[in-house]
This record gives structure tokens, sequence and C-alpha cells, in this order.
């Protein structure tokens, strides 16, 4: 098949020359997404170095690097998180090097036939991608941490360091089942597109293929190297110079004395009307890069944010729904009868960490602003709409190749891609995901029921998480392949363990911890695996380096946080740091605080008979029937495109992100997105084909670069920014934040009559 020669239209053509003599391959571009065919070229050679020894040597150092890095700086109050584009920008020339310095000698393994070679041959494209598959595994996070932090950090409890170990391992392996069970529906499908890896394969392309400089053009190359300059240079302005163009709310500068005005057009602590952004971090801060998402799902989004946060929102909390008005517009805190923030020790039974009931009722009942109660209500729909939306348009689909009928699978399945797969690579055995699921479960009930339970989850309680996460796997992951967008199970966790095994904390954030992370873990798999495939590496390296990359990352983020636990004094106690300690631990507090809600307590006290809020319960079943009438329509009106795009769970989902996020990220993603992905791709298709997943990465990398100087250079030695007015991360809307119910008093902010 190394010289198969056919004709390409155009937008179909490969951006590379195909030397059959050297073992490429190519095919008729016959997948059926477009997006998909102007980006990933239906060409292979299977001749190309793969898994070798530079893999190995850079991809574990990238891993271990950015694993102790972003596990460091997560303690930190000014936070930093590196990804894993940072590498895939630093490797290249490093690799490169290598390959043109280290010797071509074989060298033999010992006590085996075995050998291999420091230096296969020139850097390869697929030695790239794995190298940055290695890397993504230390940029990811872990989870379980949070865990490990607050019993020794909150709590002052002690927790066997063993177990502490082996709950940051399972955690993060157990996604590999679920990633083995639904490959096959997830990856193979050419339906299932993964979005975000379009931008991955365009900047392989870019800092890897040849291509000759039109005259007044640039390479794709060349436009990435402007773009990240611009981006790098750039983000010095608001990420040390001049952080208030972040977020400009104009309103807030116009009306400096007016609640009202100020909730209305805060970016960041209201409504957002007329407030913007010129920063890429906002752009894509909390949602990802617009560029990397469907126009069709962007859209989707936007609707859920405009009927959200502009008709829900000012129709409860100007109604007074749940008392809002005791209360800001948009905070993800939680509050007391009067209005002040909650004081969770009053309620807390020291000896036994359990809720003392009588304190609580005699106190107050926990109260949250009603954009939260949204937000909890659209995470319940979202759920539920997610499984009857797959169900419906995709559950045939997915019943006939759980069937698989030879019929189908040639129909459906076989685009190029598959089948250049399946011609030159031997496929994962699927017994390796099944071992592995079943060695690790063990391993995962053992961690809980050992060691004394200190994790409090009996047996059944890993059973359980893991079912949910098997559940969920399939139509989240549905959703997320094709849109780049998908809703969490933290929430559905916490309520349901909440429920079942009230005032109990910690198996709380484990059941939760367990039935998040094993899904999130099986979807970033798949999406690896997707990428894998479009990159055409073989299924057996992807598997083993997303292995070893995982255990390896676990490791080092365990070994950082242990470190640091036991010899930064006081760490994570606010209280008794000094005043100047970056050492505040941001995103444990919320974990923290959230153990508290749910574990100690519990659902029933807050969306039960025994809280304020058990009427958000119906967000469930709003989200279970909502899909049913727009199926009908679509099947009653195949040809109205309007219908076509309605996607329910991104509508019912898409305002759930605030908080943590803010309007004013909706506002300029949005904005972004639409004019990139539906006006350019609409008038300038070739122009959007060539640049905008380059462009996408290239403006990630420059912000993360910057954002590592400025840390090292300056943040890390607590220089802050220039004293001046545009030189705070605010939107000078101090207002926005205030009750305005009568006889409300809070510091800072008028009392209303």
């Amino acid at each position: 098949m190394g010289d198969v020669a056919v004709h390409l239209p155009p937008s179909a053509k490969p951006e590379l020359e195909v030397d059959a003599a050297a073992g490429w391959q190519i095919e008729e571009n016959d997948h059926p997404i477009e997006e998909v065919r102007l980006t990933v070229d239906p060409t292979d050679n299977p001749n190309l170095p793969v898994l070798t020894f530079r893999t190995w040597l850079l991809g574990v150092i990238s891993c271990v690097l950015l694993s102790f890095a972003n596990m460091f700086f997560g303690y930190r109050s000014n936070q930093l998180s590196i990804g894993s584009v940072c590498i895939q920008i630093i490797t290249l020339p490093i690799g490169r090097f290598l390959a043109a310095t280290l010797p071509k000698k074989d060298i033999k393994v010992p006590l085996t036939r075995c050998s291999f070679s420091l230096n296969p041959g020139p850097f390869s494209m697929k030695e790239h991608c794995l190298i940055t598959i290695f890397a993504s595994a230390g940029a990811g996070g872990l989870y379980a941490i949070h865990i490990v932090t607050i019993v020794k950090a909150f709590y002052h409890r002690k927790i066997h360091p063993i177990a502490a170990f082996l709950l940051a391992q399972c955690t993060q392996l157990l996604g590999y089942g679920w990633a083995g069970l639904y490959r096959k529906y997830l990856v193979e499908s050419p339906y299932m597109w993964w979005p975000a890896n379009l931008v991955q394969v365009s900047l392989f392309k870019a800092l890897h293929l040849k291509e000759k400089r039109k005259r007044g053009t640039l390479t794709r190359f060349q436009f990435f190297i402007v773009v990240f300059i611009s981006s790098f240079a750039y983000y010095a302005i608001p990420g040390f110079l001049f952080p208030a163009i972040s977020t400009i709310s104009v309103l807030c500068l116009i009306f400096k004395k007016s609640v009202t005005m100020q909730q209305i057009g805060s970016g960041m602590r209201g409504l957002g009307i007329g407030s913007f952004g010129i920063d890429w971090s906002t752009v894509a801060g909390f949602l990802g890069s617009p560029l990397a998402t469907p126009a069709t799902a962007i859209f989707n989004i936007m609707l859920s944010f405009v009927l959200g946060i502009y008709v829900l929102i000012p129709i409860g909390y100007w109604a007074n729904a749940y008392n809002a008005k005791r209360f800001p517009l948009v905070s993800s805190h939680v509050f007391d009868y009067s209005g002040h923030p909650y004081n969770t020790t009053k309620i807390i039974n020291d000896n036994t960490f359990t809720l003392n009931v009588h304190e609580e009722e005699s106190y107050s009942k926990i109260n949250i602003s009603i954009t939260f109660v949204l937000t909890y209500g659209l995470s319940f729909a979202s759920l539920t709409a997610s499984v009857m939306h797959v169900a419906l348009y995709d559950g045939k689909d997915i019943w006939k190749m759980w069937q698989s009928t030879k019929e189908y699978a040639k129909e459906k399945i076989e685009d190029v891609h598959t089948r250049l797969m399946k011609r030159n690579y031997e496929p994962v055995p699927q017994w390796w995901f099944y071992l592995l699921l079943i060695v690790v479960t063990g391993l995962s009930i053992f961690t809980c029921m050992g060691f004394d339970r200190q994790l409090q989850l009996p047996w059944w309680g890993v059973l359980f998480s893991c079912a949910i996460a098997l559940f969920f796997t399939l139509p989240i992951g549905v959703i997320l392949a094709t849109t780049n967008q998908a809703p969490g199970l933290n929430v559905i966790t916490e309520y349901i363990i909440g429920l079942i095994l009230p005032g109990k904390p910690l198996a709380n954030v484990t059941f939760k911890t367990f039935g998040t992370i094993s899904m999130a873990q099986a979807l970033t798999l798949l999406s690896d695996l997707n990428l894998g495939h479009y990159m055409k590496i073989p299924p057996k390296a992807m598997f083993v380096t997303q292995l070893a990359g995982t255990m390896i990352a676990a490791a080092v983020y365990f070994g950082t946080a242990w470190l640091l636990l036991e010899s930064v004094e006081h760490i994570c106690d606010t209280n008794n740091l000094p005043p100047d300690s970056p050492w505040t631990c941001p995103n444990d507090d919320v974990f923290y605080n959230a153990s508290i809600i749910w574990g100690l307590v519990g659902p029933m006290r807050m969306f039960g008979k025994l809280g304020h809020y058990s009427a958000v319960n119906f967000f469930f079943l709003i989200g279970l029937l909502l899909p049913i009438p727009f199926w009908f329509l679509s099947r009653a009106f195949p040809q109205n495109k309007i219908l076509k795009h309605i996607h329910i769970p991104l509508i019912v989902s898409g305002a759930g992100g605030i908080p943590p996020a803010h309007t004013v990220n909706y506002i300029t993603w949005g904005a972004v997105g639409i004019f990139f992905n539906y006006y350019i791709y609409k008038r300038y298709k070739n122009w959007w084909a060539r640049h905008t997943y380059v462009m996408s990465a290239a403006l990630d990398a420059g912000v993360a670069f910057m954002g590592v100087l400025l840390f090292f250079a300056l943040q890390f030695y607590d220089i802050g920014g220039i004293q001046w007015w545009g030189g705070v991360v605010d939107d000078y809307c101090p207002l926005a934040g205030c009750p305005t119910a009568p006889g409300v008093v809070i510091p800072g902010c008028p009392i209303s009559k």
C-alpha cells in the first residue's frame, strides 16, 4: 500500500510531500467531519521512530518537572499552572539536538537478546507527540491530594503515607478501565472527533512540516512564532504593568455609588453588562480556548448564558427568591441568616468531627447566593439531560456499535484514519484494560478499608463510585468528543454520598474523588487516544506512555505535597501564617469547605426537607424531560437547521461555570469564538483551516511562558505590580458584592432602607 495514489479534493490534500519509497501511505480523505478533513492529513508512515530513548528521556523529565512545579505552585496564593504546550515547544529543539549528537550505535539490554538505539534517526513528529502526552500527565493535576491536604492541614489529623500514596495512584488509574471499555465508541467512531485535539495536530504540523512561503504570506510555523511572540510580549501588560485591563466594567466607572448599577455592570461580581477584557487569559482562563470549540457549541453555551444570567438570575434576585437580596448577587461562599459569612466552627463537634445538630439549629441554616443556587440547579439538570440527550440522539448508533455488526462497522466506523491504524498497528488487547481495572479496584478497596479506615469510606462506597463513573463516562464522553465541553460529577457524587453517609466529611470527599476523577481521567485518556489516532501513533506505545506518565506524575505530585505539608510550618492555616506568607492553599480551602457542607452538614440539611433549597431538586426532572420535545421536533422537521444544532445539555449546563468563572469570561469567550469559528470559518475557510488552531496554541503558549517568567522573576520574590490606578486585579466595582435587603449591615456597603 506504500504506492497508493488517489485524487483528493483541494481541501483534503495533505500538507507534506508523500514519498512512497520512504514508507508513506495516503488514502482518500473521507472523514465525515469537515474540521477534521481540513486539519488532519490522510497519511501515515509506520517506519517513523516512536517509543525511542529520546521519547523516554524527554518524556519522563518533562512529566517530573511539570508535576513538581504545578504541585509546588498549587499551594501558593499566586497560583501558576504550567501546561503541556510549554513542553511541546521546548522539547522540539532539544529533540533535534539529541538527534544530531547522540551516537547511533545499538545498545544491548543485559541478560536479554533485546537492543535499542540511542539515535534511530531524525526527531519525528510521533516522538514529539508521545513526549507531549507524557508531559500532559504532569500538567493535569492530582485531585486526591486535596484529601491528604485537608486531613493534615485543616483537620490536623494523621493519614498513613502509604494510604495517601495508594489513594493518589488508584484515583488516577481507575479511569483506564472505563477508557478501555469505551474506546471503540469514543475513539474509533469518526463522529467522536474531539475538537481540542485539532489544536494539537495543527501545532505539531506547524512545528514539523516544511512549507514553502508564498510571497506576501507566512508559513504556519512563521505565523505561530509571530503570534507567540506577540502574546508573550503583550501578557506583560495585563500580567504585571496594567492588570486592570483584564476586566473593564464601564458601568462601574460611571456609577461609582450605585449598588444596583454595579451589580448589573460588574464583570467580576455581577451581570457583566458593558464589561469586557483585553487579555487572552480572560478569554480562555476558565472556559478554555474558544478557538477550539465548534461554533454550534459556542452558540448553545451563549444561549445558556443569556437565559441564565440575564433572565433567570435577575428575576430570582429582584423577586427576592430565597431571600436573595440579603446576599451578594454572585458568590460561591456560604452565609448565615443575617447575610454574614457562615461560621462553620460553630457547628462542628471538635471531638468527633461530626455535625453538632443543636448548634446548627440554634445558629443558622446555610444560605447561598441566587447565582450559586442556579449553578447547583444547572449541575443537577445537566447530568440527566446528558443521559437523555445521548440516549435519544446517539443511542441507536451506540447500540449498533455495541452489537459490532460488520456492515455497520464498515459503513460508520472505518474512516481513513481508522483504516490506516488497523492496517499498520496492532491494537491494545482488551484484557490489558480489564486486568488493570481489576487490580486498581482491589487496591482502592484495600486503601479505604485498611489503615484503620482513616478515609471513612466502606468497600461498597468504592464500588458505588465506580459504578457512577462507569455510567456517566459514555454520555458525557459523547458530549465532550463533539462539543469540547462536558459537565463534571463532583456535585452529584457529593450529593449522593452525603445522603447515604451524612456526618462523615472524609468519606464524602473520598467518594467524590473516586467517582469524579476516574471519569475525568477516562475522558483524558480517551482524548489522548484520539490524538494518537490522528497522529498515527501505535496503540501499544500510547498505552505504555499514558500508564507510565500517569504513575510517575501521581508519585511526584504526592511526594511534593507530602514534603511541603511536613516541612512548611502552619501551611494552609491563614490564622497562624505570617501576613506575607504565600502558603495559603486557596483551592484546598474550597475543598475543605465542600467537605463541611456536603459531608459534615449533608445535603439533607441544604437541599432536603431540612434545608432551604429543596425545590432545586426539580432540576433533575427538568433536565431529564427537556431534550424530549426538541428530539421530536428534530425528527418531525429534519431540514430545519436551527433544530439540528440545538444541544440541550449545553444549553442547560453552559452557564453553570459561574462561579468560579465570571460573566466577563463568558462575554469575551463568546465574542472571540463566534467571530473566528462562525464568521471567519464561513467567509475565509482556507485562512481558518491554516491558522485558527495554530493561533490558539500560540496565544496559550505566549501567556504561559510570560506567566512563568513573571512568577520566577518577580512574584517569587514577592514583588507585586506597580502601585497605580491600573495596577490592581479588579474592575472597580466594590459595591457589586453588597446586599440590598433592608437592615443588612456589611462593612464597606451602604445600608438599604
